[in-house]
């Protein structure tokens, strides 16, 4: 495995310098049960659309709801189809010991990395924080990025500890702490990578961007690309009448009607790729598909934020 981590260091940046992150919809049947050919259609659609990473499994993709075999099938098929072309990062969480046996599957199917997803249920110090890390670093050879969100916050010294843990290459952000974010940055080593985890992340982008973390999940690009990527080229090009635009007309009201309902982070972006014929299905138990009068709110914002990009739903 020696390089390994520099190699997927140097992917990532490349990639995240030239899209956003797509973190892929996880596609089930009426019944509940997993939609392998959907996924494979599903994932091919976000590749054409150019991401700078695949990061398969992970919230967005309800890795919490997942047996180990459907998670296999579901990182197997995001491999097959990037085939090369992009790195793709597998989500992993619970315990230590869980998250390894899920690192494992991940390995085997052919990852380049592994996202480490908040731990269960406990709140732990700064000392458990890192030891679970490095209880997952120590069973796999894949790089990890660390994900802090929720129960999980890292201090200053906490992070420069992780960053000297063999095989962590980044770190993940999803508290917009911006004061605690920019002390982190600070503390990291030269070439560790920090991504923008925030929910709807362009909302925040150009903030993040100040503090030095420019690159970001796009939960967007997961149902319209075309939008996702004219906000990204406008950010990148410095088009502040682009980028206003499109957080007024579309990003603002999103967020605000996401916010409508625990779990709409996820359950109102399948509902928006559904919308768009895309082979996603339902969401799974605990979350819950939107109610009729927000699927009528999301067709109308869709509609209109794919009309500012010169797109049609």
């Amino acid at each position: 495995m020696a390089g390994q981590p520099e190699r997927v260091v140097r992917r990532l940046r490349d990639g995240m310098a030239g899209g956003v992150l797509s973190f892929p919809l996880t596609s089930f049947h009426a019944d509940g049960s997993l939609d392998v050919d959907g996924f494979r259609a599903y994932v091919a659609g976000q590749l054409a659309a150019g991401p700078g990473a695949l990061f398969p499994a992970c919230g967005t993709g309800e890795f919490f709801s997942l047996d180990e075999e459907e998670y296999r099938q579901v990182v197997t098929v995001a491999v097959e189809e990037a085939g090369g072309r992009m790195p793709v990062v597998a989500g992993v969480g619970y315990g230590w010991a869980q998250a390894a046996r899920f690192a494992r599957i991940a390995e085997e199917a052919g990852a380049d990395a592994l996202l480490v997803l908040p731990h269960y249920l406990v709140a732990a110090p700064q000392d458990g924080l890192i030891a679970h890390i490095e209880a997952i670093a120590g069973r796999t050879g894949l790089p990890l990025v660390v994900y802090q969100r929720g129960q999980v916050t890292y201090t200053a010294e906490s992070l420069a500890r992780i960053a000297g843990i063999p095989g962590v290459i980044g770190l993940k952000d999803g508290h917009s702490d911006l004061d605690r974010l920019q002390r982190l940055t600070l503390a990291a080593p030269d070439g560790f990578l920090f991504f923008n985890g925030a929910a709807t992340a362009e909302i925040q982008a150009r903030a993040y961007a100040t503090v030095g973390v420019p690159a970001y999940s796009s939960a967007v690009h997961a149902f319209a690309p075309e939008i996702a990527d004219v906000f990204f080229g406008a950010l990148r090009a410095g088009d502040q009448g682009t980028v206003d635009k499109l957080l007024r007309g579309f990003y603002v009201p999103f967020v605000e009607l996401r916010d409508r309902v625990p779990g709409y982070a996820v359950s109102l972006v399948k509902a928006a790729a559904r919308l768009r014929g895309r082979p996603v299905g339902p969401v799974r138990a605990p979350l819950t598909d939107p109610t009729t009068a927000d699927l009528a709110d999301l067709r109308a914002l869709l509609t209109a934020g794919l009309d500012l990009v010169g797109a049609a739903l």
